[in-house]
């Protein structure tokens, strides 16, 4: 994951803390996984996937329309956050895993996750709030992996009424995707929109056919 570029340090996390930085348009972040301090980051420059603009290669499209996986929501959150953290270097410290696990409880952090023949390969997690997806962080253990996580939920997120989908930084993974990047004033007039709506990502059931997603996104493409 890319530096924090704007941070400070604060003190103790808690569920209703991280929504209400979320709300503020800011997000948590650690050095290391056992730094017991949380630094409160709002980049000047601020990532987001257009839902509307997911760029499906036609390689990606070539792997889904196999359908050699199956795709689940919030079948193993925890496993997914874990996996997310197993690197050499990770943001996400004991207390922010912590938190997240809550926030899963409270109904306001979800995983996508990617299965083959029973294992899990890919996946992404992110916080909800109003009409907006906070991406926090994706792994991938087989190739494409974590960009069929994207593209499941990004159709999923647009079908549900989700208006936003912030990334918090671009990188050239998510770029090749449609992420782009805009300002962080431009972002706040976003994420203002998002919450004043209100969207829910169980309003419908996953769609985990992958044929039927590489149809509507060639479709809006």
């Amino acid at each position: 994951m890319a530096q924090p570029d704007d941070s400070d340090a604060d003190f103790a996390l808690s569920p209703q803390l991280l929504l209400n930085a979320y709300a503020a348009g800011v997000f948590p972040m650690s050095e290391h996984r056992d730094d017991p301090e949380v630094y409160w980051v709002d980049p000047r420059r601020r990532g987001v996937l257009p839902l509307e603009g997911f760029h499906l290669s036609r390689s990606l499209a070539r792997r889904m329309r196999r359908a050699r996986y199956n795709v689940t929501l919030n079948a193993a959150f925890a496993d997914v956050v874990d996996a997310c953290a197993d690197r050499e270097e990770t943001w996400i410290s004991n207390e922010i895993r912590n938190q997240y696990l809550a926030l899963h409880q409270l109904g306001h952090a979800h995983s996508i996750e990617v299965w083959s023949d029973g294992n899990l390969i890919g996946g992404v997690y992110g916080v909800t709030l109003g009409a907006a997806f906070f991406g926090e962080s994706m792994f991938s253990r087989q190739t494409d992996a974590s960009k069929l996580a994207l593209a499941h939920l990004v159709d999923h997120l647009r079908r549900c009424g989700f208006t936003l989908f912030d990334t918090q930084f671009i990188t050239a993974h998510l770029a090749t995707l449609g992420a782009i990047e805009i300002s962080r004033a431009e972002y706040h007039k976003r994420l203002d929109a998002a919450l004043r709506k209100r969207a829910h990502i169980d309003h419908m059931p996953l769609c985990d056919t992958p044929y039927c997603v590489v149809q509507r996104m060639t479709q809006t493409s």
